[in-house]
């Protein structure tokens, strides 16, 4: 964080200062909330959790190194009190974002949101210093602790935005007001919050109303939902996809021997090819995501398409594919799921499987409502339908649809099965696979399916890591 003295955070935030010597002691490093976080000169942020109160490290932080503690209450060491927290921190980023001067981008969408922001900040960070969302930290708390990690020298600031309703987004918009908007995509992620993808369409849009008029919008041109927000926003429209009406779009769109995208990138200024290290198709909307803010930020074709092809992933568990010493590829896209992203990791495991066996290991798809039952029937039959070799269902009723969807596919016998947990899935695995085998794992967060590839690749000596 940009160096502030505890007595311009207590005005920043509305709050007093208690057991404080000097007033103008700084906070010249980190702002974080978890106590093991915490560097020399650090804001402490003590949230009240439903097992953990961050008060009660108070006295602990501050013999580590902090300077203070953001609190609710009076902790007996220096400190900031304020009535809420929460509210408190959003003013600090706010104020700090404003003082900075950085280009803030932030995107949201129902699928590709991590993967894309991690894109777009490796390729704005080959220009110039870029600060970006830590994995999925994008909601009220994780924003603007990314917001409070830029420093002076931060020029770009990429932040991912979520949402679980009506509002979410405007009010993250409220606390880091961004001068770039993309959106994504609007699927069906969370459509059991929502109540439908009018609903999530409304939300997301959220986004694009709160642009200046000097910013820009990065649409989607190949999703009517995200296309119609030119509508809503004041700011110039720039669209990206495969569509011929896209500013920037891809050509002659392909995948390598291994599954990875390859096409020619064309913007407003040019044309460059791009392979990337990725894996799966629907990549290429996501770099073309990502090459539309850069294209706006000022990068040539060329520049764009070497960041793109040099990117890998960032962020834990998407994705992720490791070959073992013995030939079998584990695909780790544990981290979390949806029907849209089942479906690219579907047809990203057919393409890296050509010639070889091919496992699906997917667990149930959180948050869907009254479209749970479809939803898991469907994606049960596409794996059939991509001739996937073996469909492993995991988990409870949910995981027990993916199956059945596939057997009314056309799956029979031994060709998908469904079992009760995840060592139940290790277990059938570790008595069936053979060399050269491709194991995708994927599931909601909540699921930890992530569990199956870890003992999968703990069965071996280390293999490489691809796309890291």
């Amino acid at each position: 964080m940009i160096a502030l003295s505890l007595a311009e955070i207590a005005a920043v935030v509305g709050g007093q200062t208690y057991d404080i010597p000097d007033p103008e002691l700084q906070v010249t490093g980190p702002v974080v909330r978890d106590s093991r976080e915490v560097e020399s000169g650090s804001l402490f942020v003590a949230f009240v959790g439903e097992r953990v109160d961050g008060h009660d490290y108070a006295e602990a932080v501050i013999e580590a190194g902090a300077a203070a503690v953001l609190a609710s209450r009076p902790v007996g060491v220096p400190a900031v009190v304020v009535d809420d927290v929460q509210t408190a921190l959003g003013a600090l980023a706010r104020h700090v974002v404003e003082r900075l001067g950085a280009t803030l981008v932030a995107l949201t969408g129902s699928a590709g949101k991590t993967s894309t922001k991690d894109l777009i900040a490796q390729v704005l960070g080959s220009r110039a210093p870029t600060v970006f969302t830590p994995g999925s930290l994008n909601n009220e708390i994780g924003l603007p602790l990314t917001a409070l990690s830029a420093t002076e020298e931060t020029k770009f600031l990429v932040l991912e935005m979520g949402a679980r309703g009506i509002g979410h987004i405007r009010y993250l918009t409220e606390l880091t007001p961004p001068r770039i908007g993309l959106v994504l995509n609007v699927g069906t992620a969370h459509i059991g919050e929502f109540g439908g993808r009018e609903q999530i369409a409304q939300a997301k849009g959220e986004l694009v109303e709160s642009l200046p008029e000097d910013g820009a919008a990065i649409l989607n041109a190949d999703d009517p939902l995200v296309r119609a927000m030119a509508s809503r926003t004041k700011a110039r429209v720039i669209l990206f996809g495969e569509s011929g009406e896209a500013d920037v779009r891809a050509e002659n769109v392909r995948l390598t021997e291994s599954g990875q995208p390859s096409f020619s990138l064309r913007t407003p200024s040019g044309c460059s090819d791009v392979t990337m290290r990725l894996y799966g198709e629907h990549h290429v909307s996501n770099a073309l995501a990502a090459a539309a803010v850069a294209h706006e930020l000022g990068m040539s074709a060329d520049e764009i398409a070497r960041a793109l092809s040099e990117a890998g992933s960032l962020s834990r568990w998407r994705m992720e594919v490791t070959e073992r010493p013995d030939g079998v590829t584990v695909v780790n896209d544990a981290y979390n799921a949806n029907p849209e992203s089942m479906r690219a990791a579907l047809r990203a495991l057919a393409a890296m499987g050509k010639g070889r066996r091919t496992w699906a290991v997917l667990g149930q798809m959180a948050e869907l409502g009254d479209e749970a039952l479809a939803e898991h029937d469907a994606v049960g039959r596409l794996a059939v339908r991509l001739n996937v070799g073996k469909l492993v269902a995991v988990g409870g009723r949910e995981a027990s649809w993916l199956q059945l969807g596939a057997y009314n596919e056309g799956s029979w016998g031994e060709e998908s099965v469904h079992v009760s947990d995840a060592q139940a899935a290790v277990d059938l695995l570790r008595s069936e696979l053979r060399p050269g085998d491709v194991v995708l794992v994927k599931a909601s967060r909540s699921v930890g399916l992530e569990r199956v590839a870890l003992a999968l690749l703990a069965d071996g000596t280390e293999g490489e890591v691809s796309a890291r």
